[in-house]
């Protein structure tokens, strides 16, 4: 597959996956069609169709945070095409050592824990391709939650940090209200107006239309 010169550096496209209709995004570099599955956290089948009908060749899977609906058949897909697993930040290790017992709770089979090749920190940089991307450590959700930040095309994957008109859950074990507050309002706030983010459920919205329009973190913006 073959791209234009003039086409974009990074392309994306979003798969809902699980029942919780999580949205794992597909991301690639259009220069050499390598990419990478950020939070696919089950659907396999529907994953590995996408990657082909895309002509994108996978490098690595990477996770914003350790819930279920996120990284709960990450292992298994690793496995399967003997790829390496990047994120999330080490404080989310005991939400995947969860990951079979929580996956026999809400009828998700096939689930398994993992230990990532490289765990991720605020201020770390993940490659794709000839991409790099910056890693924001944002609590509050869950203590290990990071976001993945791509500076030259104002994209950023958040997971459920942000989404349009809301925030993440924080009545989670070692969930924090004000962790999560402070993760927006001093790490993305500072981001561009013009940026887009992909939440980990529901549709894109802009750093800028979340400052005027949520009800939550608005006022901070």
């Amino acid at each position: 597959m073959t791209t234009s010169p003039s086409a974009p550096p990074l392309a994306a496209c979003i798969v809902p996956v699980t029942p919780l209709q999580q949205n794992c995004t597909l991301m690639w570099c259009t220069r050499t069609m390598r990419g990478a599955l950020v939070d696919p956290g089950g659907d396999l089948d529907k994953l590995k169709q996408v990657v082909a009908e895309k002509g994108v060749t996978l490098e690595k899977l990477l996770v914003t945070h350790g819930h279920l609906d996120h990284c709960g058949m990450t292992k298994v897909l690793a496995e399967e095409l003997d790829l390496p697993i990047e994120g999330p930040h080490p404080d989310d290790a005991f939400w995947i050592d969860q990951a079979e017992a929580q996956g026999a709770r809400f009828g998700m089979t096939g689930t398994k824990a993992f230990t990532p090749e490289r765990w991720l920190y605020e201020g770390d940089q993940v490659t794709v391709g000839e991409l790099t991307l910056d890693v924001i450590h944002c609590p509050g959700h869950t203590p290990g939650h990071v976001v993945f930040h791509h500076p030259p095309s104002q994209l950023l994957i958040v997971g459920d940090v942000l989404f349009q008109n809301s925030i993440g859950r924080t009545d989670f074990p070692k969930s924090n209200h004000q962790d999560l507050i402070d993760a927006i309002t001093q790490k993305l706030w500072k981001l561009p107006d013009s940026t887009a983010f992909v939440p980990g459920h529901g549709p894109m919205s802009t750093i800028g239309q979340e400052k005027k329009t949520n009800p939550f973190v608005g006022a901070y913006g």
